[in-house]
Parts: structure tokens; C-alpha cells; sequence
């Protein structure tokens, strides 16, 4: 089986994303008493949308900038070293309290100390995202896209990506364009806004060709049943997460594929990596095997980027999660909160356990 993707458009992979910048210390140690930090531009969509592009696909970013900010320059040609396209409206700031790009402020953790990761988002400039700052019907209809990747963080950042959100499901289900949907529940963006977004990321779900969450994800943000607590880790839940999956297909029908990553943390530095992908009701099990983490953030982004990039290629099914696997277990090798894939068969050794030097 494989989904039938649009032969005639001019992108693989679109994605409308809030850019900001993460800011890390080195060598593992916590932001509070570093004296040095890292930047790198970054975002989840961005992150999932890197497998395909740095695989040779098409690839576009929908966002918006700040117009005249060395940030937004930076952001700019980071997603052109990145080899996606993009487009966005630019605003003003206004002032020195106007609108900016958030930051991420995130350390890797070592060892027994997890990582720690907080948000400073005031004034984000995505948070302005609307269907009117783009020409949805020349993208989506002329343009061409074979798929859509929302993300929930986007769709919960404000009222008005919400809508943005929704307004990108319709007008990609118009024209051909398949969907996919990575539920990504962040509490604080929900916070007083619960019924509101339970009907958008209902919609969204009803429409999409691909559904993407962790146990709690489904939970939260559409109200399914997650698997059963207890039990001696996550390997021993396995049929309980394959029983939610079938409960999200109950409830949302349209969707051909369903995806959950499975991690469990022996410590910042060693994870044992899993993940279940059912196609046409046919379920996909990878067992969760240890991985080396150098910073684990972004691990579940690689997850689904390269289960899209899967699917793009036309891939026989098995081999979906399997790439999708290796994909997530490369991101957590790099200092990046992407992953930037050599070639293909640079994520297959990783599939197939070879970490030996090629020469």
C-alpha cells in the first residue's frame, strides 16, 4: 500500500512553522551556570521538514519574520543552508517591546541529570500567522504540494494559527494534498483555551491522512483513551498503545496512517527507541532498542520526518517506520535539534546497526 501522492506538484513537503532560535550550553552542562551558549535556529516543523530536504526533496516553510531583525536574517539563511524554500509576511517591530522571534533555552542534560527546557515566547512574532499573509489557492492549487505537515504546537500557539491551521487543512484537502497531522500537546498553550482547541484539533484530525502523537498527545488533544498504566516499562505496554491506536482509528476514520513513538529513559545519554506505525489497519512494531543520545531534543521530529520522507519515496509500508526510526535515533547524535542526513544510507546503517567507519 502507499498513498497516492500529487505527481504534478512542485513541493514534496510544506510546512507552517513559528521560527525561532534555541540557545544551548555546551558540553552538556545545565543553562543555569553556563557562561556560554550555542545558537542555532530552530522549530519543530522546520526539524521534521529537514529529513526530506536534506535528502534532496522539495521543500517549503511557510512563517513570518521580523522585518530588518539580524535574527530573521539568520533564520533566513539558516532554512537556505537548510536547502528548503519559504515565504512570510515581515512586521515591524514598532519598538523595542514589539514583536520579535521566540527562543528556546534548552541544555542537553548528561547522565542522571535530564535535560531542562524552557520557553520564552513573549511577543512571538508566528503567533501573527494568518491564511491572509499567503496565497493559499497559487501554493496549494497551482504551486502544488504532495504533503501538508501541521504540527500541534503551531496549531495551539494563538487564535490566530489556530485558524491559520484550518484554513491550510481546507484549502490542501481541496486540492489533493495529503495531511499530516503531529499532535505535539504542550499544556501552557492550551491553558484556558481547552474547548477551543479540542474542536480545532478535532477538525484538523478528521481530515488528515496521517495521525501522529504519543499516548498522552491522543489523550489530551483528542480525547482518546491511553494505554493502560503499570506494567514493567514501556515494552511490556506495547499491546495497550497498539489497543489506543485502534481507538484513534475508531474515531477518526479518514487517516491512513497512525504513528506513536515508544522511548524510555535509562539515562540523558542512553534511551531505549521504539515505535508503532499501523497502515490500513496493518501494524508496524518496533520494539524500543537502546540508542546513544548526544541531546534528545528533537529525536520525535526526526521520527516523523523520516516517516514522511518514506511515504514520499513510495516505499514499500514495512519500510516507513523503519526509516522513521533511524531517522529519530540520527537526530539525537547531532548538536543541531535536526537531523542532517548524509545520504540515505547513512539512516539505513543506523537501522541495521552498523556503526562502523566507512572509509
Amino acid at each position: 500500500m502507499s498513498l497516492s501522492l500529487r505527481s504534478d506538484a512542485a513541493y514534496a513537503l510544506l510546512t507552517p512553522t513559528s521560527m525561532g532560535l534555541r540557545l544551548t550550553p555546551p558540553d552538556g552542562q545545565p543553562w543555569h551556570c553556563a557562561d556560554t551558549l550555542k545558537v542555532q535556529v530552530t522549530s519543530a516543523e522546520s526539524n521534521v521538514a529537514s529529513v526530506s530536504s536534506f535528502l534532496g526533496l522539495p521543500v517549503k516553510v511557510l512563517t513570518a519574520f521580523v522585518k530588518g531583525s539580524p535574527v530573521s536574517r539568520m533564520i533566513k539563511d539558516n532554512l537556505a543552508q537548510r536547502h528548503m524554500a519559504y515565504e512570510g509576511p515581515e512586521f515591524d517591530q514598532d519598538s523595542p517591546w514589539g514583536v520579535r522571534h521566540q527562543m528556546n533555552l534548552a541544555d542537553s542534560g548528561v547522565g542522571n541529570r535530564g535535560p531542562r527546557v524552557a520557553n520564552d515566547r513573549a511577543g512571538e512574532v508566528g503567533r501573527l500567522l494568518a491564511a491572509e499573509h499567503f496565497d493559499l489557492e497559487r501554493i496549494f492549487g497551482q504551486e502544488g504540494v504532495q504533503i501538508v505537515h501541521l504540527s500541534g504546537l503551531i496549531a495551539a500557539l494563538s487564535p490566530e494559527t489556530s485558524k491559520f491551521c484550518l484554513d491550510i487543512a481546507r484549502a490542501a484537502k481541496r486540492h489533493g494534498t495529503r495531511i499530516a497531522f503531529d499532535l505535539n500537546h504542550r499544556a501552557s498553550f492550551w491553558k484556558g483555551r481547552e474547548a477551543e482547541l479540542a474542536e480545532v484539533f478535532a477538525e484538523i484530525a478528521s481530515v488528515s491522512d496521517i495521525l501522529v502523537g504519543n499516548e498522552e498527545d491522543f489523550q489530551l488533544c483528542l480525547g482518546v483513551q491511553g494505554p493502560e498504566a503499570g506494567g514493567e516499562g514501556i515494552a511490556a505496554k506495547i499491546d495497550s498503545f497498539k489497543e489506543m491506536i485502534e481507538r484513534v482509528r475508531k474515531q477518526f476514520p479518514n487517516a491512513s496512517v497512525y504513528a506513536t513513538t515508544l522511548r524510555e529513559v535509562e539515562n540523558a545519554n542512553c534511551h531505549h527507541w521504539g515505535g508503532i506505525v499501523a497502515v490500513d489497519g496493518a501494524v508496524q512494531v518496533v520494539e524500543p532498542r537502546p540508542i546513544g543520545v548526544l541531546d534528545r531534543i528533537g529525536g520525535g521530529d526526526g521520527f516523523v520526518g523520516g516517516l514522511l520522507y518514506a511515504i514520499l519515496k513510495g516505499w514499500p509500508v514495512e519500510q516507513w517506520i523503519q526509516f522513521g526510526w533511524a531517522s529519530g535515533a540520527l537526530a539525537t547524535t547531532m548538536l543541531t535539534d535536526y537531523a542532517q542526513p548524509a545520504d540515505e544510507d547513512q539512516i539505513w546503517s543506523i537501522w541495521k546497526g552498523n556503526a562502523r567507519v566507512q572509509r
